[in-house]
């Protein structure tokens, strides 16, 4: 009867711990019942036990886009992560107009801007917290500097390219000068301005008529030179028209080397080609585009330098593309503030073009492209450059993306950066281009190596499409910032 006894004991203990159960459960209810809604809520969530990963706060901060997450955008795009540090250190940001950003804001929100970053611009801009026009000062001392170096009898070329490679001011033509002096159009001595001048001058007044002049015409001048229509010879005979007598070379359908007819036939394509290109410059610069007289003067202007170039240099001829680095040149003579000058314009602009074109010509030359003077070891020069300073990156683009860096750089190159600024920015690339005592060559190799650093986040973050798209249409910048990294390159 144990059993019996134990079984009866267990089932008193049993009915205990369920009494007990109820008790505790009824207990329970009530309590619960006092307690407000919302702390019970938070309770029975507590109870199932939520992961704390889940309620992190990282979870409410997007991680910012491969695309529009970049350091050096005008515009930066909207985070909350700190960006990281920049490669090379940022230096003061010039005032320069070519640094104004004419870039759209963003459609995404932009985070507010720090003291730091709104005083930077500021500065960039020329303007004050209340909006109004503030003269930058930066740029009125580099002007106070490059006029008293102009105003020396005896310029001082290496202090003018170094105030030079800081950008110059666009007002007072002052620009127009130093560029010619840079390109060595003029002499650093001031008094042989008049007579180089006046010698360049009709040096290429003469290129005008011998070589944009029409064949019928020449052979015209030649008979007037000749006496072929003169008086004396029309009395000798009456019944007989006087002219000159018509060689094989002078027939219009000779195809001799020395014909005139001949040669004439053979530009007409490069004419028509230069035609074309001049027609596409700029098409949204009223100097350059239009119906009206003064486009139409300036047109004319870029074909008689481009004809007359592709005339004395039988070897490269025109290439495409020629135009858009004649552009910048003949802008800015024709819009120096001296009317003198700016009369000149075309033919000014014409010898600079050649002495430019000199350090550039092997680039142009097909028979050079496979050469160690040739575009393609250019471009290889460039790709060398890049690994140099930032192995990462150039793995990243031509052995991960197998981005050929053609596709990109061949433009790059070749237009001197043109087509990848606007207007402004361009001349400013070009001030420190010009005034580079190694050359604007290897300046040129370390701006576009500038270019891919600046953008190194993006491009890592991308792929061989999203790459080429923003190297084949590079974003705004601050071209300020470009050249002093580009000028820290040089020290590495």
């Amino acid at each position: 009867d144990a059993l019996s006894v134990t079984s009866a004991c267990t089932g008193t203990r049993l009915r205990i711990w369920f009494s007990l159960s109820e008790q505790r459960e009824v207990e329970e209810r009530e309590r619960l019942r006092d307690i407000p809604k919302s702390n019970l809520k938070i309770k029975i969530m507590a109870k199932k036990g939520i992961p704390e990963w889940l309620n992190s706060s990282l979870w409410s901060t997007t991680s910012p886009s491969p695309i529009n997450d970049d350091r050096h955008l005008r515009h930066p795009p909207a985070t909350t992560v700190a960006p990281s540090p920049p490669i090379v250190e940022r230096p003061p940001l010039s005032p320069s107009p070519s640094a104004i950003s004419t870039a759209p804001a963003p459609p995404l929100p932009v985070r507010p801007p720090s003291k730091s970053e709104i005083d930077d611009l500021q500065n960039a801009s020329g303007k004050d917290g209340a909006g109004t026009e503030t003269p930058a000062a930066e740029d009125v001392s580099r002007k106070v500097q490059v006029v008293a170096e102009l105003s020396k009898k005896v310029i001082d070329l290496t202090e003018l390219r170094k105030i030079a490679s800081q950008g110059l001011p666009d007002d007072a033509g002052i620009r127009s000068i130093v560029w010619k002096l840079l390109l060595g159009y003029l002499s650093p001595d001031r008094s042989l301005w008049s007579s180089e001048l006046a010698k360049k001058r009709s040096q290429y007044k003469q290129f005008k008529e011998e070589l944009l002049m029409n064949p019928s015409e020449v052979t015209r001048k030649m008979d007037k030179s000749k006496g072929g229509d003169s008086i004396d010879a029309k009395i000798e005979s009456p019944r007989v028209l006087s002219r000159s007598a018509i060689t094989h070379e002078d027939h219009p359908l000779s195809l001799g080397t020395t014909s005139l007819w001949n040669n004439f036939f053979k530009d007409t394509e490069v004419l028509e080609q230069i035609d074309r290109d001049v027609m596409r410059t700029h098409p949204d610069m009223h100097f350059f585009s239009g119906d009206s007289a003064v486009a139409k003067s300036n047109q004319d202007a870029l074909k008689h330098v481009l004809t007359i170039f592709a005339k004395l240099n039988p070897g490269i001829r025109y290439v495409q593309g020629m135009n858009e680095i004649l552009a910048p040149i003949y802008y800015i003579f024709k819009n120096d503030p001296d009317k003198g000058n700016a009369a000149y314009a075309e033919s000014d602009a014409f010898f600079c073009f050649v002495e430019l074109m000199s350090g550039f010509r092997d680039n142009f030359c097909q028979q050079l492209d496979n050469s160690v003077v040739g575009i393609r070891y250019t471009i290889t020069r460039l790709s060398m450059l890049l690994k140099h300073h930032d192995e990462e990156l150039w793995r990243h683009l031509e052995v991960t993306t197998k981005i050929n860096p053609q596709f990109y750089a061949f433009r790059w190159i070749t237009l001197l950066l043109t087509q990848e600024f606007n207007f402004v920015e361009s001349l400013h690339i070009w001030d420190t281009l010009l005034s580079d005592p190694e050359g604007p060559q290897e300046t040129l190799l370390r701006i576009c190596c500038a270019m891919l650093i600046l953008v190194r986040r993006r491009l890592l973050a991308g792929d061989f499409t999203s790459n080429l798209k923003l190297l084949q249409n590079y974003p705004p910048t601050n071209i300020s910032h470009m050249l002093y990294v580009a000028d820290k390159l040089r020290t590495k």
